[in-house]
């Protein structure tokens, strides 16, 4: 037989170059994103006040300063009560919305879903001067943290009814029917069949409101009135450039914000096993 008629394999590095190029491009990418991260953090450990190379000495000072800076701690409990009530009230709105998009049939259900979902679409400059005229003109409401909970309530909670309403969708629901027809009450069913299927959704939903809420800047700029969290705190410090102590606080943010991560996602593999 002619040895023309058999095609020549292509050499094995001429195989192997494809992976090789999209595994670098892979790398290069998680290069650029987290770059900046390790550079901040190494920064918030070097003694001098200028941020420039090369690095001085090792040094735990900006953090003490943290520890004794008052208007700091202030800006963090607010935040934390911010973040803890609007994450508790955005996933229990979004998962009660949630339902009757999924299982209930009406006339304009698509203008409604929607209409639920604007605030993803709609800039945050424009949900804040809106979230503003509504408090004060309309509503003759004085500006506190619970105006930008009520704000961080309606930029966080279509992002819970999205999560929670993908887990429905794939809801086998004769398993209620079959709860049901046991002998189960409808709040019996939903506590012990519905909820535990769908609690990895809301648990998801949370997480995603969480991490949206702790860092919220724009919608906080415009309701949050004479109080202070920590993203209005350090834009305060941006303002006058930033220094080692900035560095020192956005580090224990990356620390935090990671370890909760890491967390959530060690509950939502055991709640799935």
């Amino acid at each position: 037989m002619s040895p023309e008629r058999f095609p020549r394999r292509s050499p094995r590095w001429a195989l192997r170059l494809p992976r090789l190029l999209l595994a670098l491009y892979g790398l290069l990418g998680f290069v650029f994103l987290y770059l900046p991260i390790a550079v901040l953090i190494v920064f918030s450990f070097n003694s001098s006040a200028v941020i420039t190379f090369p690095l001085q000495h090792f040094t735990l000072s900006w953090y003490r300063e943290l520890r004794e800076d008052f208007v700091l701690l202030g800006a963090v409990r607010n935040s934390i009560v911010v973040t803890a009530v609007t994450t508790v009230g955005a996933t229990l709105v979004g998962t009660a919305a949630a339902f009757p998009l999924v299982r209930t049939g009406f006339r304009m259900k698509r203008m409604v879903n929607l209409f639920l979902l604007l605030p993803i679409v709609i800039p945050g400059i424009l949900t804040g001067i809106a979230l503003l005229i509504l408090f004060v003109p309309v509503l003759n409401l004085t500006l506190s943290l619970n105006t930008v909970i009520a704000g961080q309530i309606v930029l966080a909670g279509p992002f819970v009814v999205l999560v929670v309403a993908s887990r429905l969708y794939g809801f086998n629901q004769q398993l209620e029917a079959a709860a049901m027809d046991l002998g189960a009450t409808p709040w019996r069913t939903f506590w012990h069949v519905t909820f535990p299927l769908i609690l990895p959704g809301v648990l998801a939903g949370a997480l995603i409101t969480f991490t949206l809420t702790f860092d919220e800047f724009i919608v906080t700029f415009f309701t949050i009135g004479p109080e202070s969290t920590l993203p209005m705190y350090i834009w305060s410090l941006v303002k006058f450039g930033v220094t080692p102590k900035l560095n020192a606080l956005a580090s224990i943010i990356v620390v935090l914000t990671l370890g909760t991560l890491l967390t959530a996602n060690s509950l939502l593999r055991r709640r799935a096993r």
